[in-house]
């Protein structure tokens, strides 16, 4: 029986991602002796994909193997995710997920896969803030031209929303700001950071590997998530200073695989995470990296790095 859903959106953050809990690792055996397929829940040329492709190449040397991405999108990720549930649990199918695919979408959707009970977690990767971004025609220059512009056109706004996190972002930002827009569907950040480009929507909540577009001139960046301005992007003030600290939220990934309590693959990922450490992200995506990642026998989910994620589950969702 799966949980109340006001007690799952608590809990399920530090349930999934705060330290793999396993009773017992198979017999020490050769692994991996074949490529490792990662399945991203989202189009290929996205944020998403390039934390993926990250990760897959700094694992590559401490496994001995390489990882193949698989984008498998669709439905907010819940297709991948869902194809990963499926897949055969011997260590050689692994998924990569976030806040929504792996917390959100359960609690919003009719899933076939139960994300508690289908997945070992692995362990916690990254921590990312999001930048709310403009097209590059849009009249307002700061955050708060871009309040009283909305206030004024209400309803004629749009911005995308591409998973359920920037979903509930969006809402939450006009709840805070008393301002109205729509907001538009779609597969995944890049088909969104296409149209915004192009300007076919106004706005969209997206993580920092769009500044190389910022820099550039060819979209406007108005206010970032995090706490305090981020040392790769100075200039762009957090919403917290600019007087909405309740927008202040990062979202986080990490790495699944099909439940199996027993196979020898957590522990070789979890040596394997140790060099992850040092990713900072550089110009693909700003990535802060949570404490204590590698897997280790006697983990639970009282440790230091649980906590953090149980608190990312629900500040987006908080009145």
């Amino acid at each position: 029986m799966k949980p109340p859903r006001r007690t799952f959106l608590q809990l399920t953050g530090a349930a999934l991602l705060g330290g793999p809990i396993f009773s017992r690792i198979a017999r020490a055996q050769p692994y991996p002796t074949r490529p490792i397929t990662m399945i991203v829940p989202f189009p290929s040329g996205g944020s998403f994909e390039a934390i993926g492709r990250v990760v897959a190449e700094r694992m590559k040397g401490s496994l001995g193997q390489p990882i193949i991405i698989q984008n498998l999108s669709g439905a907010g990720g819940s297709i991948g995710v869902g194809r990963a549930a499926r897949a055969s649990p011997d260590g050689y199918t692994i998924d990569l997920g976030n806040l929504s695919t792996h917390v959100l979408n359960d609690a919003l959707y009719s899933l076939q896969y139960d994300v508690l009970n289908d997945f070992s977690p692995i362990s916690p990767l990254f921590t990312t803030p999001v930048v709310l971004l403009g097209r590059k025609t849009l009249p307002p220059n700061d955050l708060g031209e871009l309040i009283a512009w909305l206030k004024a056109n209400p309803s004629k706004g749009t911005a995308g929303i591409q998973i359920a996190s920037i979903h509930l972002m969006a809402a939450f930002f006009q709840k805070e700001t008393g301002t109205q827009f729509t907001l538009v569907p779609y597969r995944g950040s890049a088909p969104a950071m296409q149209d915004l480009v192009a300007g076919h929507i106004d706005l969209l909540f997206d993580a920092l590997s769009q500044l190389p577009l910022v820099r550039a001139g060819a979209i406007k960046a108005y206010a970032v998530t995090s706490d305090a301005r981020l040392a790769m992007a100075p200039d762009i003030p957090s919403f917290s200073e600019m007087g909405l600290p309740a927008l202040s939220f990062s979202g986080w990934v990490g790495l699944f695989a099909p439940r199996d309590d027993s196979y020898r693959s957590l522990v070789a990922f979890g040596a394997g995470l140790d060099h992850l450490a040092s990713i900072s992200g550089g110009r693909h995506c700003a990535l802060i990296p949570v404490p204590q990642m590698s897997v280790r026998a006697g983990d639970n989910l009282g440790s230091p790095a649980a906590r953090p994620l149980s608190v990312l589950s629900v500040r987006v969702l908080r009145p």
